[in-house]
């Protein structure tokens, strides 16, 4: 804690008296504050909505150009790919070709797998990798971001979807509640990017979103139990006791030996695969293609053997050929269009703050920027379509968008190779999938989803911050003890109450003075920091709104308050001049503006003056619009701490 210094009573006010002198002879320049000068109101209020909607000035390219250039470059703001496509060559070309041929490799066995998580027939995960990556690669602005289904996104669709209708029983309406669901998915996502909301989705915390990927990760590895054993009869239950409870109730009679090792053998092989593409970054097309080679043996394996007769469960039918049309199946009127609109949201936002993660990470890698707005309208108009053509939601898939950074892709013409090589599997190869064991499938999401459990990022969290450790572990387990929809909950709860705890309880800060400086910093950060006799030196670490300002004006009391016992029971002089240090207060509001006249009266009758030091424009601007600058008097208010401070300091001497 700061400190006075020691020595008695007569000494004391030998040094007031001998500092009293020197000031008065040295005393420094004191600028003073200046009256900000009156704003226009519709400018005022123009320059807001700019910066909180427009902070990227999109329309800066437009300026001073003709209206046929500005036609070109709006149509080339909607399609990117006629900006930078003039730029393609040859070149670039190769490097896209390999990076979409070793990302398809990898989609295929992953969507027929993410398919039956959203409990949806397997060429619906083709579908939904056929044509919203070529709607993205026309609309996005992302170089390396591959598009599809993931793991997350399908669990949570068929968790939400499950809820309403049965799958099994009513296949139809399900499919039509998933069609329905994925349209508003879109919808969604690119009124977010036309309005420019894209900010909304920074409202689920990193934390949060750490904690909801690892639960959903291991909820999708538990489900997928039922396949790896080869379990007819499962619960259809996520948490982890109904799971666990499903696995070893079935153990004497629901387990199938052929099936386990098939699927333990190939988990082994893809963990291998995955784990030399770790450790030797050249090697990156191992994993890639080893989920491609696992389904292509353990199919042949099957065939040859006939272990489909033996009780190993196979895919069997896979429809052949390319998306039908949806477009007369999506509910725009009854009782499911509310349930579609409720699932569509839920699931978009989530696909849309994996994708803009995504996109950010690779962007900052490659050093390009990323136009949020742009990502969300891409993904919003291609889940809209893909909702018309038999797709369910779509997004960025970060193991795939890894996997195509490190195949050397260029530019967005990779996802449209891997959306002609899911062409050419629909067309003529998914007879070929009919004997792929349901085990090598298992296998294959358990080995994408264990990537998406960051423990690194966990304990990185723990040592930073423990409120967002605890909305880490909240959604987490959430996740795995109830459902995706509470641990989701959770997560989106836990992040606005920790907005809300940090709004309502600013931090606050007493200061002193750095040794042989002018500075003034927090004495429990500088502890060497010394205290001025007779002044307490008040930080507030916020801006001052109706939801705090009840408590900042009690919080300086409070400090005012324990400093004058401590004083008193040193003998030291009490506090006449109370300074608020204002630098970091933002912004302030009527309720604020009343709280500081309360704290003036308070202190008036404590016979403390109040000392504002460094009030913003915006501040000050309030301040004197509601007279409180004259109120306390024009002289009370400050450039700085230090001018503050040594303005007063004489005073008290000359009192003393």
């Amino acid at each position: 804690m700061g400190h006075f210094g020691d020595g008695g009573t007569e000494t004391k006010e030998m040094d007031i008296r001998s500092l009293s002198s020197s000031h008065h002879q040295h005393l420094p320049y004191i600028h003073k504050v200046g009256v900000p000068p009156k704003q226009n109101l519709v400018k005022e209020f123009t320059s807001t909505v700019k910066e909180t909607f427009f902070a990227d000035d999109p329309l800066r390219p437009f300026k001073d150009q003709p209206k046929s250039r500005q036609f070109i470059l709006g149509v080339q703001a909607i399609f990117p790919i006629l900006e930078w496509g003039r730029s393609y060559n040859l070149a670039k070309f190769k490097g896209d070709l390999i990076a979409g041929l070793t990302i398809a490799s990898l989609c295929i066995p992953q969507d027929i797998g993410y398919s039956k998580l959203a409990n949806l027939d397997p060429q619906y995960g083709l579908y939904s990798s056929f044509v919203p990556p070529l709607i993205y690669a026309f609309m996005g602005s992302s170089r390396d971001i591959a598009i599809g289904p993931v793991a997350v996104v399908s669990l949570l669709l068929g968790t939400l979807l499950q809820n309403e209708i049965d799958p099994t029983k009513n296949a139809v309406d399900y499919w039509r509640l998933a069609f329905t669901a994925t349209f508003f998915a879109g919808i969604t996502q690119a009124t977010l990017g036309i309005l420019r909301l894209g900010f909304l989705i920074d409202f689920l915390s990193h934390a949060a979103i750490v904690g909801f990927m690892g639960g959903a990760a291991i909820t999708i590895a538990l489900q997928q139990l039922k396949g790896f054993l080869g379990i007819k009869s499962f619960t259809k239950k996520a948490d982890i006791i109904s799971v666990m409870r499903s696995v070893f109730g079935s153990i004497h009679h629901g387990w199938n030996w052929q099936t386990i090792v098939i699927g333990s053998s190939f988990l082994a092989f893809l963990l291998v695969a995955k784990y030399i593409g770790k450790k030797n970054k050249k090697l990156f097309w191992v994993p890639a293609i080893a989920p491609l080679i696992s389904v292509m043996l353990s199919t042949f394996f099957v065939y040859i053997t006939h272990a489909d007769k033996k009780g190993v469960q196979i895919v069997k039918h896979i429809e052949k050929g390319i998306n039908p049309s949806s477009v007369g199946q999506i509910y725009f009127t009854g009782d499911y269009l509310l349930k579609g609109i409720r699932i569509g949201v839920v699931a978009g936002m989530i696909a849309l703050t994996e994708a803009a993660a995504i996109g950010r990470t690779f962007a900052a890698m490659k050093d390009y920027q990323l136009d949020g707005n742009k990502e969300m309208m891409a993904l919003g108009a291609m889940n809209v379509v893909g909702s018309m053509t038999s797709c369910y939601v779509a997004t960025g898939s970060f193991s795939r968008s890894a996997v195509n950074y490190m195949a050397g892709c260029q530019t967005a013409v990779s996802n449209i190779v891997m959306s002609v090589v899911v062409f050419l599997t629909l067309m003529f190869l998914t007879p070929l999938f009919e004997y792929t064991p349901n085990a090598i499938l298992s296998a294959i999401i358990i080995s994408a989803v264990i990537g998406l459990i960051d423990y690194d990022a966990a304990i990185l969290i723990w040592k930073i911050d423990k409120f967002d450790f605890v909305a880490c572990m909240g959604a987490f387990f959430g996740v795995v003890f109830a459902s995706v929809e509470i641990g989701l909950l959770i997560a989106v709860t836990i992040s606005f109450a920790k907005i809300l705890l940090q709004v309502t309880r600013p931090r606050t800060a007493t200061l002193g003075r750095i040794p042989r400086t002018n500075v003034y910093r927090n004495i429990q950060q500088y502890p060497e920091a010394n205290k001025v006799p007779g002044l307490l030196i008040v930080r507030i670490d916020s801006a001052i709104y109706f939801s705090n300002s009840n408590y900042i004006r009690e919080r300086i009391l409070r400090w005012l308050t324990d400093e004058e016992e401590q004083l008193k029971a040193a003998g030291h002089p009490q506090i006449q001049f109370l300074i608020v240090e204002m630098s970091p207060v933002t912004d302030i509001d009527t309720s604020g503006i009343h709280a500081l006249e309360e704290l003036h009266g308070s202190l008036q009758k404590r016979q403390v003056q109040l000392i504002l030091a460094n009030p913003g424009r915006v501040v000050l601007d309030k301040l004197h619009a509601s007279n409180f600058a004259n109120l306390i008097g024009q002289d009370k208010i400050f450039l700085t701490v230090a001018d503050a401070v040594h303005t007063c300091s004489p005073k008290l001497a000359e009192e003393v």
